[in-house]
């Protein structure tokens, strides 16, 4: 909508005291409707231009009270241009109200999201993870350009949300982002997150995700079978950091680890279990969530080649794990050399060790999903779905029984 804003000073003769000064009031016009207010300033209407809308001469009166007038002038059009850029309704009272101070501001966006963000990173390695304050990060800053790109501002009214913002947030991300599904449901977790905080601070009453759901889709996971996992393992590589990316991708696949929870450990992560085997007791980085892993032979003989490399000793670490950006781009290339035509991340180790290593071998998923660190079993329910070989043998087993009992 557009907006016809007109400013004028004007004396009130009717209204003057007994020393002949009128009071100046302020008029405020917007598309043709008008609101006043007094400034409280009195003048001569001698020593008034009626023109300028301004005292006249040079005296320090005569200064002070034009400076005054100037400012309430510039506080104004601050005012118009903060409504405008929030794309809040303006009128002549409302530009009244800000300026006399009983008009009650309303909260935005992005002006709450950061107060969230704020108090999420002062609460870094005791409630959220780094990775999770970053994600909020992110989050804001495409919805910094989602408003930019859809409603040409800078900011927004929390009153301004509905279910149509969301819906437009979620087109924007797919659009321009080209993410898919669950990646745009993170940002819409992170969003709504912020939208109930705002609520529960009391800066916004409607919850515009009422009528919006934020579901995941649940995909099959991928992972390496055993004969991927055997090509790997077995495969010698003359290259020093290929082997090493080998090594710690392994042991991702043997113990389960997100890489936000490998990348801390050291050697004081190992503690002796009553079996006397080693075990990594931590509480996971991302959740908070105890999880309990006994090593298994192939991980204990990884954490057996690392314990005198000098890499690991003078930083502290358990393995010599690069950034997780280096692992990936190094993993491609392994698995183009073990001839593996899958998408071979450090999180598809995880995901190994979930169906390959523990859950097509019988062990109990309530048993997989303590050492995964998962809060919920459904989490780890997922990886269960997968693994139709496993099915597949089970059922194998089954008929052989069956057909035993008709042969006797």
């Amino acid at each position: 909508m557009q907006y016809d804003l007109n400013l004028l000073f004007v004396l009130r003769k009717a209204q003057s005291n007994i020393n002949g000064l009128a009071p100046i009031y302020l008029r405020i016009t917007v598309n043709g409707e008008r609101s006043e207010l007094s400034l409280s300033r009195k003048i001569d209407p001698q020593k008034w231009d009626v023109k300028t809308q301004r005292a006249i001469g040079r005296s320090e009166s005569a200064r002070t009270l034009n400076d005054y007038l100037d400012s309430q002038e510039n506080q104004v059009k601050r005012n118009f241009n903060s409504l405008l850029d929030k794309q809040k309704e303006i009128s002549a009272s409302v530009l009244r109200d800000m300026l006399t101070g009983k008009y009650q501001k309303e909260h935005t966006l992005l002006s709450v999201f950061e107060l969230n963000n704020n108090l999420v990173e002062q609460e870094e390695g005791s409630k959220y993870s780094r990775s999770t304050i970053d994600q909020y990060v992110t989050t804001l800053n495409r919805i910094k350009l989602f408003l930019e790109h859809e409603y040409k501002c800078r900011d927004i009214l929390l009153s301004k949300l509905d279910v149509l913002f969301i819906r437009k947030f979620e087109i924007f991300l797919k659009t321009q982002y080209g993410i898919e599904h669950n990646t745009i449901m993170k940002h819409l977790k992170q969003l709504k997150k912020v939208v109930h905080f705002a609520q529960e601070i009391g800066y916004i009453e409607q919850d515009p995700f009422l009528q919006h759901k934020t579901a995941y889709k649940q995909f099959a996971r991928g992972y390496l079978t055993i004969d991927e996992l055997s090509r790997i393992e077995e495969h010698k590589f003359t290259i020093k950091r290929l082997d090493q990316v080998r090594d710690v991708f392994l042991f991702v696949c043997y113990t389960g680890l997100s890489y936000s929870d490998l990348k801390l450990l050291t050697r004081e992560s190992l503690t002796k279990g009553d079996d006397g085997k080693n075990w990594l007791i931590f509480n996971r980085e991302k959740t908070g969530v105890r999880s309990s892993i006994p090593l298994l032979t192939q991980a204990q003989t990884i954490v057996d080649k690392y314990e005198y490399d000098p890499e690991c000793v003078v930083e502290n670490k358990l393995l010599p794990v690069k950034s997780n950006q280096k692992l990936n781009s190094y993993l491609t290339e392994i698995a183009e050399i073990c001839s593996i035509d899958k998408h071979v991340t450090m999180h598809l180790g995880r995901h190994t060790f979930a169906t390959t290593v523990t859950l097509t071998n019988s062990v109990p998923i309530e048993t997989v999903s303590k050492m995964l660190g998962h809060n919920n079993l459904k989490t780890t329910q997922i990886y269960s779905k997968v693994v139709d070989t496993k099915i597949s043998e089970d059922m194998d087993m089954v008929q052989e029984k069956l057909a035993k009992r008709k042969i006797s």
